[in-house]
Parts: C-alpha cells; structure tokens; sequence
C-alpha cells in the first residue's frame, strides 16, 4: 500500500472525529468532505493519479452531506456507510456472478495477482461489505450521534485495517512474478 493511500483513508476519518468533537456532526460531515477533497489533490500532486474509488466515495458523501445540512437531517450522513458499503459488496458480488473479479478492476493497476486470488478477494471484501453495511444500520438506528461516531471511528475503522491486513496471506501467495500476466 502505497504512504498516500493510507494517509487518504486517515485524514477524512480524523478530520471526521475532529469535527464532530468540535461542532457535531454536521461539522465533521463537512470536515470529512473537506479532508478527502485535499487527498484527491495530494494523490494527483505527490502520484499524478487520482484514484477512481476514493473520487467515487467523496463525490457521494458530497451529495449526502449537502442533503443532510439543507434538510438539516444527520440521517444522511449515519447513511453514508451503509450505502457506500451496499454499494461496494453489490458491485464486488454482482461482478462475481458475472464472472467478473471487480477487485482487479479497482487494484488492478496496483497488484499483479492471479485471476483466482482476484476472484477470492472480490468474494471476501463482497462479504465483509455487506455484513459493514448492515452493522453500520443497526447502528445508527439504536446509538445517538456520540455513539455512532465512536462505531465508525473506533470499532469499524480498525475492524476494516485489520480485515485488510487478514487478507495479506492470500494476496502474497496470489502475487503473478513480474514476467507473468494475469
């Protein structure tokens, strides 16, 4: 994993916690949107790339966060998980069921891994996905905002490194040595 991408996925995440310590959870929302629209800009200064699934996913949370502050309703934002979530698992498992590994769509340029360590990928990151989405519903539904902010930031942020890190095994062995193609 290349410095920027994790640094991509800390600073909405912080400037999220942040925000909502200083001023709620329209505050974070928009400190959030604010912290990934900078990551955009240092990918394509420090990498001269931009990539797709975080332009994606900032694009989203725009939308909802404007939703959520002109109708002054944080449900919009206690959402953006879960859909960006559902949204993630369907098109991994939908590709799948095509037969298509979505994952070596997204990473591909990335990683040179063989089409079934793709295809596991998709299938794991599909699931884990989905299950995200789900906890990230019940949630927001039984928890106040302190509550949830503390679920995404302290539990399902380490939740997801630690998944992420749980794949590696299979990422490694699965890598194609540099002459081969996938």
């Amino acid at each position: 994993m290349r410095p920027t991408s994790m640094f991509g996925e800390i600073l909405p995440l912080s400037a999220f916690f942040i925000g909502f310590q200083l001023g709620g959870i329209f505050t974070a929302a928009l400190a959030a949107l604010a912290a990934a629209t900078i990551a955009i800009l240092l990918y394509w200064v420090l990498e001269n790339r931009i990539p797709r699934f975080v332009v994606f996913s900032t694009l989203l949370s725009g939308l909802l966060t404007a939703a959520a502050i002109s109708a002054t309703e944080a449900m919009f934002i206690k959402i953006q998980p879960s859909l960006f979530s559902f949204f993630f698992a369907a098109t991994l498992l939908g590709g799948l069921w095509r037969g298509k590994a979505m994952m070596k769509t997204f990473f591909g340029a990335q990683f040179r891994l063989t089409d079934q360590t793709w295809r596991l990928l998709s299938l794991r990151w599909g699931l884990f996905m989905l299950v995200a989405a789900c906890a990230n519903e019940l949630v927001w539904r039984i928890a106040d905002d302190a509550d949830w902010v503390f679920f995404r930031v302290f539990i399902m942020a380490p939740a997801t490194g630690l998944f992420m890190l749980a794949q590696l095994p299979l990422t490694l062995r699965g890598r194609l040595p540099e002459s081969e193609d996938a």
